[in-house]
């Protein structure tokens, strides 16, 4: 593994301080891209994304091309990863041991790794715990991540791969890493931003090459959908075959199509 750490193109014994206040309180963002033999997929629209997100936790606003030139070395380095992640981590740096921040400025790091495709289907299941849409970072992709990590860890006890949150007044949010779509009566539908759901980019995309209509969904309402669908940077879309202790039959066919369309623009649209 090549890593990319501000500035310099190191091996994996590359290290940040244990005073970096990415570590010490979670003051950081990230991003993740998609790779596909070794190309980055929406390189345009994640770094948008980071900049926003950055901006919003009130970190200093990236420099883009830095963080371009970043992606192009880890990306050449290892140019043969048929399949994988690439993640930018753009924190507070150097900080002290408290919520203050440090004046040494942001740590930047980018990495790549080889993954297995996710399975074409998988099961959600429903958490206990709400996304607080009135959240200081509601809307941002924090590495303040430890929320999603105990969430997960619930859901893949009950032979999940995605838990679903709802929101404090009762209404669908999202995943730990991922959008929900559903259908009714042949729509999609996907949660409002305004619900907590983070703005990912698959997400957008399906959007905008497929349509949908984003309403809120009172959570009740998950055990009416006809198909669901996740939507994320590694899982493209992925059809649900089973939601808490619920059956569905897949793929449906609003979800093949959208599938499709997805993969055939994609295809054709690596920088959308």
């Amino acid at each position: 593994m090549r890593i990319w750490l501000n500035g310099a193109l190191l091996d994996d014994e590359a290290a940040v301080s244990p005073l970096d206040h990415g570590l010490t309180t979670g003051d950081g963002v990230f991003e993740t891209l998609k790779l596909e033999n070794g190309r980055p997929f929406a390189v345009r629209r994640h770094l948008d994304r980071l900049v926003r997100s950055a901006v919003g936790l009130g970190l200093p606003t990236p420099d883009v091309a830095a963080i371009e030139a970043g992606i192009d070395a880890v990306v050449a380095a290892d140019p043969g990863i048929p399949f994988g992640r690439l993640r930018i981590t753009y924190t507070g740096g150097v900080s002290p041991l408290s919520s203050d921040r440090g004046t040494a400025g942001p740590t930047v790091l980018i990495a790549s790794q080889q993954i297995q495709r996710p399975a074409a289907t998988s099961a959600i299941v429903t958490v206990p715990w709400v996304r607080n849409e009135r959240s200081a970072v509601a809307g941002l992709k924090t590495t303040s991540y430890a929320e999603n990590v105990r969430a997960l860890a619930y859901a893949k006890e009950r032979g999940g791969s995605e838990a679903i949150f709802a929101n404090t007044i009762g209404n669908l949010s999202e995943g730990t890493g991922s959008n929900i779509f559903c259908v009714y009566d042949g729509e999609l539908i996907t949660p409002t931003l305004d619900s907590g759901a983070l703005a990912g980019v698959t997400r957008g995309l399906v959007l905008e090459w497929f349509g949908g209509v984003e309403r809120d969904v009172p959570m009740e309402m998950l055990a009416e959908a006809e198909e669901i669908f996740l939507t994320s940077t590694t899982r493209d879309v992925q059809a649900i075959h089973r939601s808490d202790a619920r059956t569905l039959t897949v793929p449906g066919t609003v979800t093949s199509q959208v599938a499709k369309v997805f993969t055939d623009y994609s295809a054709t649209n690596p920088n959308p």
